[in-house]
């Protein structure tokens, strides 16, 4: 009987096997597992924030979060060409561009309190920034504002050298503005439109 039994589970560990199926577990006891910090899924990123994705269209951004929560304001000379605007069911200081019909960046200002998937938004510092993002991290020199700077991190078609200018369509990153003082007061997300220094210019 206990021969019988033996036979028994060998087979029953046989088509285990043959299915795919450890017959016991493989763990050792050497082995261990890798913790990861999840992403925050409410998190900016260089494609988009939630149901926002760089590249679709106005009506789509409409849908999703609704239409300018402030009528007739006009973020650019021409909205059929650029325009910038708060979306009527989005975070506060949230800020949607569009160009030629299409999602092209997100911008986070004021009192936005989003953050990027690094763990980074309004108030946070160059510092901290530079020291995540390491030799990603490319800064220059704010346009208007002496002793502040942009620091672009591209996840995709950067360039060369920090200053040039990306035309790339498909290129994504994450620029952080900063004040004189090294504080982050607007971080913009998507596309080649992150470096425009004037909303739609």
């Amino acid at each position: 009987m206990h021969l019988n039994h033996l036979f028994a589970t060998a087979a029953l560990a046989a088509v285990l096997a043959a299915c795919g199926q450890p017959a016991t577990p493989t763990t050792t006891a050497t082995e261990t597992v890798t913790a990861t910090t999840p992403v925050d899924s409410n998190a900016i990123t260089s494609e988009g924030w939630g149901a926002l994705r760089v590249g679709m269209t106005r009506a789509d951004v409409t849908a999703a979060v609704g239409a300018t929560a402030t009528p007739g304001a006009v973020g650019g000379p021409d909205p059929q060409a650029c325009d910038l605007f708060h979306p009527a069911n989005a975070p506060t200081g949230l800020l949607v561009m569009i160009q030629q019909d299409r999602l092209t960046s997100i911008t986070l200002r004021n009192n936005a309190d989003l953050k990027t998937d690094r763990g980074f938004g309004i108030g946070s510092t160059a510092a901290e920034i530079k020291a995540a993002y390491g030799a990603s991290a490319m800064s220059e020199p704010h346009k208007y504002v002496a002793g502040a700077e942009y620091i672009t991190v591209w996840t995709s078609g950067a360039p060369a050298s920090a200053g040039a200018f990306v035309q790339d369509a498909s290129a994504r990153g994450i620029r952080y503005e900063t004040d004189a003082q090294g504080r982050v007061t607007a971080v913009h997300a998507g596309g080649p439109s992150i470096q425009n220094v004037e909303g739609c210019s």
